[in-house]
């Protein structure tokens, strides 16, 4: 479903991150970012995507985000020294995860230092090669996190697009409790689901249905036809059947180390809806609900009988730990705003719009590793102006 629109902007003092419109014609190559809560059904969306004939979205990595934050350390990128040097980066620390891509490194880093000097080109260059791997002429990025970093994508890919998939934070919260990799406690989970939401309201006031689509995570697997339907109208794409067998794509996506995300290799279904009722303790539904307030009650999630309320004891703890997230988020702000006062070059990204199939339609089969194309000459050719940050969305 459509948030909303871009009258809600004024009324937050916020503004138009597209004065005069997009101007767009023909298939869209916009960037698309799915973003949620951790645990929220993303990688299932992502492949969902992935499926697509025309879009590619790859798994989680570490490096954008990462780059971004470093981008004073290379220095001005006017210098072919200073891109090779942020070419390697990205392609060479493990950290990055550059290599669950699945491309040549070397072939990427020679791209980038030929492409144009800006953060943002050379990161559209990671992502536009894994693109062009799967014979796709758009691509896309997941991450749950990337919620609290619109602002700087936006800066990075002025014309994204952003599609929020919400989901019964019980469950969110159910879930995270079983993640190896979660290391904190319930209380966490429950204030980064709530964040998630808040953010994700700030987003659709600020950035109107053009550039940001939610939908709930239920209503996908319920239904997926009708669902990606609507989504593929909001992306500028006609849907396609394979998008509804999200499991065939998923051992070329996803990593197999994740084992987290076996259930992504099996056919959509719904048993996962409500599975939060045995896997909560009493107290923990019961401050989930508490702490969410009215936004369960806006995506039409029930309150649970299982639930009770939370000690006072209880509350007391997630009323501060939510206030130390916040106070860390500020400072993390700051600190983003400081950057940037230092930053060498722009940090847009330059690189000219997609004109055509990136291989021959035959070899554009959604899970046939695609030969490589001609590289478009690195000319720049930015679309749209670029958009007006508002500091809580850097």
């Amino acid at each position: 479903m459509l948030s909303s629109t871009t009258a809600g902007m004024s009324s937050l003092g916020l503004d138009d991150p597209f004065p005069g419109g997009l101007g767009l014609d023909g298939p869209s190559d916009r960037p698309v970012f799915v973003i949620g809560c951790p645990r929220s059904g993303t990688t299932l969306l992502q492949l969902m995507l992935h499926s697509h004939p025309r879009i590619a979205i790859p798994a989680e990595n570490r490096f954008l985000l990462a780059a971004y934050t470093a981008r004073c350390e290379f220095g001005d990128l006017e210098d072919r020294d200073n891109r090779l040097a942020l070419a390697e980066w990205i392609t060479g620390r493990e950290a990055g995860r550059f290599g669950d891509l699945g491309l040549d490194a070397a072939a990427v880093t020679e791209e980038i230092v030929e492409g144009p000097p800006t953060l943002g080109s050379a990161l559209g260059i990671v992502f536009r090669a894994y693109a062009r791997r799967f014979g796709r002429q758009r691509w896309g990025d997941k991450r749950p996190g990337h919620v609290r970093y619109a602002g700087t994508l936006l800066r990075l890919f002025p014309d994204a697009q952003f599609v929020h998939l919400i989901r019964d934070g019980r469950d969110c919260v159910a879930s995270l409790k079983e993640m190896p990799w979660f290391r904190k406690d319930v209380y966490h989970a429950v204030a980064m689901w709530r964040e998630a939401i808040d953010a994700g309201r700030g987003l659709a006031a600020w950035l109107g249905p053009d550039a940001y689509y939610e939908l709930q995570y239920e209503r996908l697997v319920a239904d997926p036809v009708e669902e990606l339907a609507s989504l593929c109208e909001f992306l500028g794409e006609d849907f396609h059947p394979a998008m509804i067998e999200p499991q065939d794509p998923a051992p070329w996506v996803v990593p197999s180390q994740k084992v987290w995300h076996d259930l992504t290799l099996s056919p959509v279904g719904t048993a996962r809806v409500g599975a939060w009722a045995g896997r909560l303790e009493p107290w923990e539904a019961g401050l989930a609900e508490a702490a969410f307030g009215e936004r369960l009650a806006e995506y039409g999630y029930e309150p649970g009988d299982e639930a009770c309320r939370p000690s006072a004891r209880q509350f007391a703890t997630f009323t501060k730990i939510s206030a130390h997230r916040r106070l860390a988020h500020r400072k993390a702000d700051l600190q983003e705003r400081r950057r940037r006062r230092r930053e060498p070059n722009p940090v847009r990204c330059l690189l000219p719009a997609a004109t055509g199939p990136q291989v021959p339609p035959a070899a554009a089969a959604p899970l046939v590793p695609a030969p490589r194309a001609p590289e478009a000459p690195a000319v720049p050719a930015p679309r749209i102006p670029a958009p007006r940050v508002p500091d809580r969305f850097a």
